[in-house]
């Protein structure tokens, strides 16, 4: 391979290696969550699904193979750029195995010698002779064991922010359920006890909006049952809060009604602005974009 090749090669491979380092980066450890890349491969792979069919269980499964797609692309990715930084080095600056047929294409053997490397196989067939590659080759191994070890951190912290927004909107399920079939609402408890519950689903709330900026993919993930969905909770307890205001309502009662209007306010703008894109300004209409992009129909 020729020099202008050679760089040409190497400089696209440090390429590819730069744009899934910033990705995972971003995705990983930004508080914000902006990958350059993953959010476009998640919000695509949810788009197939909400077109393949209405069925909740079908879309269930988009969160999950979003996730394996968005780390297989990061993995191909990083074996395509080491295997051109590699590629115009074949054969010459390599020693290869007498079973290894010294005369194939020199891309493969690259792509070879990139793959077991990132994977941690180590083979041996195809080793390096110059002392450059030999220290590049364990750049390559570390790097592929931290993307290991960063893709199950990722996937441990997406499971419990999954935990916290399922079980607030069973729990605001539990509580419509209460007063549709029992004799007490909400609004008719004592004061003290009706402040406790809006601030602790304030609170609960709160923590769900940060985990969708912390963990955007974690917006993919849908329940399949429809009381583990915020989608179809979250209209509920905007009538909550909005009943919690009224003034009939003591001062204690409305303060706290209206710290959890605000929360929902956020959730919805948070929800519209970084996922399904609706242009409505209320919160009653974002919430209605947010059920549409899960295929909730709300009455």
């Amino acid at each position: 391979m020729t020099a202008a090749g050679t760089f040409l090669s190497t400089a696209a491979g440090l390429g590819l290696i730069g744009l899934v380092g910033r990705d995972a980066f971003d995705a990983l450890f930004h508080a914000e969550g902006r990958g350059t890349f993953s959010r476009q491969i998640t919000r695509a792979v949810w788009q197939v699904f909400r077109r393949v069919g209405t069925k909740h269980v079908r879309l269930s499964l988009a969160g999950p193979l979003a996730f394996v797609t968005v780390i297989a692309t990061w993995t191909a990715l990083l074996v395509l750029g080491w295997a051109l930084i590699f590629w115009p080095h074949m054969p010459g600056s390599f020693r290869f195995d007498p079973s290894v047929e010294v005369a194939g294409s020199d891309l493969v053997h690259a792509l070879n010698v990139s793959l077991v490397t990132l994977t941690t196989l180590g083979f041996g067939d195809i080793t390096p002779t110059s002392d450059a590659l030999r220290l590049i080759l364990p750049l390559e191994a570390l790097l592929g064991f931290g993307l290991l070890s960063a893709s199950i951190s990722w996937l441990v912290s997406i499971y419990p922010a999954l935990s916290r927004r399922r079980s607030l909107a069973y729990e605001i399920s539990l509580l419509r359920a209460a007063e549709v079939d029992g004799e007490l609402s909400l609004d008719a408890l004592p004061p003290d006890a009706a402040e406790r519950i809006l601030a602790e689903l304030t609170s609960r709330l709160v923590a769900v909006e940060r985990d969708l900026v912390h963990f955007p993919i974690s917006y993919y993930f849908s329940a399949g049952d429809p009381r583990f969905s915020l989608p179809v909770a979250a209209p509920y307890l905007l009538e909550i809060a909005r009943r919690g205001m009224s003034e009939a309502q003591p001062m204690i009662v409305r303060f706290r009604s209206r710290l959890l209007m605000q929360a929902i306010d956020d959730l919805a703008k948070t929800t519209a602005a970084r996922f399904h894109g609706s242009g409505a300004s209320t919160p009653e209409e974002l919430l209605r974009g947010y059920a549409r992009d899960h295929l909730v129909h709300l009455r």
